[in-house]
């Protein structure tokens, strides 16, 4: 991710999943997790929190 403060751009990889938020001219990265969910929380037209869930699948571990 690159950001140019001058002219308020960003250029991003594509080839990379991830999710950006941007807001007041800060732009965030959310990077992608291996299972799970995030939702945003927006207040005002900003977004304000990230509620992240993680999934833990059962695959007959003995502990967790």
């Amino acid at each position: 991710m690159q950001q140019n403060i001058v002219t308020m751009k960003a250029e991003i990889d594509l080839m990379e999943n991830a999710m950006y938020l941007v807001s007041n001219g800060r732009m965030t990265k959310v990077r992608a997790k291996d299972f799970g969910t995030d939702e945003v929380v927006w207040k005002d037209g900003k977004w304000q929190d990230i509620i992240s869930h993680k999934r833990q699948r059962n695959c007959g571990q003995d502990e967790i």
